[in-house]
């Protein structure tokens, strides 16, 4: 199924030239990716370090699950205010470090690169602009080539680093079906585009909140998602691992709660059916974006011929998509959230 979604907002265009900031980003990055992938194949690091914050952070997450199951390294996210606000350096020699930051210029994020490198860290930094504080602190600079970013709520900026992300992983591991399926992710996205999720407006647009579910990868949109709706919409929502949220969580939902899922076709596919299966018999109002099931009510279509571990990057894109749509229903502007501004300079 295909939709009439045309961008209504600055976000809306700005997400909309996702596919071709990957292509210019695949074309771009090739040699320094490819020069990062034999550093660390000759060096591989002992464990991995990742630093961001909001969409940056999410992002990261996705970084976790991509590295720690393809490679078995493992793979935390470091506090920025224990270099920042603690002074207390972090043992990262023999890590790689990646900070991602969209604009490069937060202290905080800058001052951890430079803990990392100065205590014998290999760093990285995934950033839209190249020159800035955090570019010329790190050993490996990766430009997102997402270009300007004027919607305060980043899109085409969170899609270009989890892309970064997966190439990096894909250089490194020199998994040829994983890198035919990065070749194909232009292709992708764009039909990413065409999925018609505008049917999940209302019922999301008239609650008062809702969960957001993925796993694995998925879990780090799900955790995006959950954002751009507060971001966006000034809905609450949350966002749960399909293997937390039956705990404490469930105590919450009623037969009209609102419960968005992302599912991928990799080996958490199963346990999030099972999940799935559970909540139909809870709610009324589950959202599932999957392959198949196209005739049970709340299904979302999604990008069928993708690779698991990239397919929650087009799942994320058609989600902007619905998110600009709830955003107008609700009346807001998801341009200029009220009390945020673009850049966000922590210490």
């Amino acid at each position: 199924m295909t939709t009439t979604w045309r961008p209504k907002t600055q976000m809306g265009r700005e997400l909309a030239e996702s596919p071709k900031v990957v292509a210019t980003q695949l074309d771009t990055n090739r040699d320094a990716i490819t020069k990062l992938a034999e550093d660390l194949r000759a060096n591989p690091p002992k464990f991995v370090v990742t630093c961001g914050r909001g969409s940056s952070d999410h992002a990261t997450l996705y970084a976790k699950y991509l590295i720690e199951s393809q490679l078995g390294i493992p793979v935390v996210s470091c506090a920025p205010s224990i270099v920042s606000i603690y002074n207390r350096s972090i043992a990262t020699r023999d890590a790689l470090f990646i900070a991602v930051s969209q604009s490069g210029k937060s202290p905080d994020l800058v001052v951890n690169a430079e803990a990392a490198r100065d205590a014998g860290a290999r760093t990285v930094a995934l950033v839209n602009v190249v020159d800035s504080p955090l570019a010329d602190t790190v050993d490996h600079v990766i430009p997102l080539m997402a270009g300007p970013e004027t919607s305060v709520a980043a899109t085409k900026s969170y899609i270009a680093t989890l892309t970064a992300i997966a190439q990096i992983v894909g250089a490194w591991t020199g998994d040829t079906a994983f890198n035919d399926g990065i070749a194909q992710l232009p292709q992708s996205l764009a039909a990413a585009l065409d999925q018609d999720w505008m049917g999940a407006t209302e019922t999301i647009a008239k609650s008062r909140g809702l969960y957001v579910i993925g796993r694995g990868p998925a879990f780090a949109i799900a955790q995006e998602a959950a954002l751009k709706f507060k971001e966006t919409s000034s809905l609450h929502a949350e966002a749960f691992s399909a293997a937390e949220v039956k705990h404490g969580p469930m105590a919450l939902v009623t037969p009209t709660f609102p419960m968005l899922v992302f599912s991928q076709q990799d080996a958490s596919r199963d346990s999030v059916e099972g999940f799935l299966s559970d909540m139909r018999a809870k709610t009324d109002n589950l959202l599932a974006a999957e392959t198949g099931f196209a005739d049970i009510k709340g299904h979302l279509p999604v990008v069928e011929d993708i690779h698991p571990l990239l397919a929650p990057i087009a799942m994320i894109l058609t989600f902007y998509t619905l998110a600009e749509s709830v955003a107008l229903a609700r009346g807001c502007n998801p341009d200029a959230p009220p009390h945020l501004s673009k850049v966000t300079e922590t210490r």
